[in-house]
């Protein structure tokens, strides 16, 4: 079944939103980043606790990484995959963070990320982002050596 062009429409608008929101995370842009949560969002990230609620609390985790980071972030998106309805989408991806910590140096990570959207008063925000790293099951341990 083919996609209707307000579809079409919605998935280019969330793609236009993941582009700035990446963007604003490769210049350690806290205000850039926060833009694109709604208030009540629901995320769960690599770094504890294991679920947050609420933009205000995200927040802080976003201005702790950054400020933990010298330099600049590199950020990569790859297998980006989009879809949306009139008020509703998500996207998933793979992507590769690298940056060099003020306490541990170099850091290069694959991660996966699944995002929920919604649409609100005309513009598209996420309400739920899920962020996870593969692990070996046999020691416990990210699996920090894959790639895609």
């Amino acid at each position: 079944m083919a996609k209707s062009q307000q579809a079409k429409n919605n998935e280019g608008e969330i793609r236009s939103v993941i582009e700035k929101w990446v963007e604003s995370v490769r210049k350690k842009d806290v205000e850039g980043v926060m833009r694109h949560y709604a208030s009540n969002v629901v995320t769960f990230d690599i770094v504890p606790p294991l679920a947050s609620v609420g933009a205000d609390k995200y927040r802080k985790s976003w201005e702790m990484w950054f400020e933990s980071i010298d330099g600049p972030i590199e950020y990569e998106m790859r297998d980006l995959r989009i879809t949306a309805s009139d008020d509703v989408g998500f996207c998933h991806t793979v992507n590769r963070v690298s940056s060099v910590s003020k306490k541990a140096g170099k850091q290069e990570t694959w991660l996966r990320a699944t995002v929920g959207f919604e649409k609100i008063n005309g513009e598209w925000l996420v309400t739920h982002e899920h962020v996870s790293l593969p692990f070996y099951m046999e020691t416990g341990k990210a699996a920090l050596d894959l790639k895609p």
